[in-house]
């Protein structure tokens, strides 16, 4: 049974690896019609004309990718597209990947617990901008999901989310195979990427993972100042004084006196949060919030972030709430946070970079840095990730 299993996903990955050869497309491809998919999408999902997914413009600095052996492909990407936004993978066909993962807000939520088909989620849902770029390969905030691939139809298969968890009168994820199976348009979608109509967990998790890798975001203020940059530690010419020295203050680590009482340099955000990506260090620990949202019990376990970028818009809105619980709503708060940190009764997983000598970190920021601070984080947001169209709802 692993033998086959093994080779069948070999199987698999050499399909994929073929989808993204662009210079041999066969006869039959470029002839073939997709009347199905016409008839549904219209202009908004042209199979003949595919949007640039697989060779997008990366920047020279940029160098984390967890892409794996699922490598973009344009043909993938466009399939996870439709997956994403449809709302036939839940079970009573009123929720889809993008109601808790909105465009608008850097495809996070903009209320605190998000609604599935039987209630709502217990953590705040997640940004998914720049998920490739990353060390981290794990997904959740308490990184539950081993991989991408496998954290996209586990939302489905909880009986809370989109319902198909085979358990409690629930349908199973084979209930969706079979019901999915019978929309035409997916008929000729799985066979454009896969050469085959035959629907399974594997090509679903495969397509919706390339989708969310597409994802990204380098039109910020801060990608054109590390652009012509020799690093990040010196200071950018496009940004103003005070957004060069949140910068400092972020990158630069502070110094602590034995009480855990900052006495000179920075604050030390980089240590957990890595320029130029801004991804989570892998080996980053709870961050001092252990609240649930439903206020019962406590919650320890989680350790993974997104990245840092598009917390805002360029104008400073919030892209929805922060942190699991979704307790903090501004980006003044979230630097607050981290300014006075509490060992919290319970809390064995608090991050020992947050805990100097044994004591909760104790930053003393003034106002200005505090407001350095925020202006460098508005200078990592973009603006074409929440307008493109090859990222949006294509059933409109």
């Amino acid at each position: 049974m692993k033998l086959t299993k093994i080779l069948q996903f070999c199987v698999l990955i050499v399909t994929l690896s073929s989808c993204n050869d662009t210079n041999e497309e066969t006869y039959t491809e470029i002839t073939a019609t997709y009347p199905a998919v016409e008839a549904e999408f219209g202009s908004s999902v042209d199979l003949k004309n595919l949007a640039n997914y697989a060779n997008q413009t990366i920047p020279a600095y940029i160098t984390k990718d967890n892409s794996g052996l699922n490598a973009i492909s344009d043909k993938g990407a466009t399939l996870g597209r439709v997956l994403f936004y449809d709302t036939k993978m839940s079970a009573n066909n009123t929720i889809s990947c993008s109601s808790c993962h909105k465009q608008e807000v850097a495809f996070g939520d903009n209320v605190v617990a998000s609604t599935g088909v039987n209630g709502t989620t217990g953590r705040h849902s997640m940004r998914l901008i720049n998920t490739r770029f990353a060390t981290e390969s794990k997904f959740f905030w308490d990184e539950r999901a081993a991989s991408l691939e496998i954290q996209t139809t586990m939302p489905i298969k909880d009986h809370g989310e989109m319902g198909f968890s085979g358990t409690g009168g629930d349908l199973s994820f084979n209930d969706l195979i079979i019901k999915l199976s019978a929309v035409d348009y997916y008929k000729e979608l799985f066979k454009f990427v896969y050469g085959s109509e035959e629907i399974t967990e594997t090509k679903i998790q495969f397509a919706l993972a390339q989708f969310i890798r597409s994802i990204q975001s380098f039109d910020s203020k801060y990608d054109i100042g590390r652009a012509s940059a020799p690093n990040d530690g010196v200071n950018f010419a496009n940004f103003t004084a005070q957004e060069n020295q949140g910068k400092n203050l972020f990158l630069t680590p502070p110094a602590f006196n034995a009480s855990g009482v900052r006495t000179g340099g920075g604050i030390g955000c980089a240590g957990c949060h890595r320029a130029p990506e801004f991804d989570i260090d892998p080996n980053s620990r709870n961050n001092g919030i252990i609240g649930t949202i439903s206020g019962v019990g406590i919650d320890i376990t989680n350790t993974r972030a997104p990245s840092l970028r598009d917390l805002v818009k360029v104008d400073g809105t919030l892209n929805g709430q922060i942190m699991h619980t979704g307790v903090i709503t501004s980006l003044q708060a979230a630097i607050g946070h981290y300014g006075t940190i509490t060992i919290a009764p319970g809390n064995t997983n608090l991050d020992p970079r947050l805990t100097p000598g044994g004591f909760g970190q104790q930053l003393n920021l003034n106002a200005t840095e505090v407001n350095a601070v925020i202006a460098f984080l508005r200078t990592l947001s973009g603006t074409d990730v929440y307008t493109n169209t090859k990222w949006s709802n294509p059933f409109n």
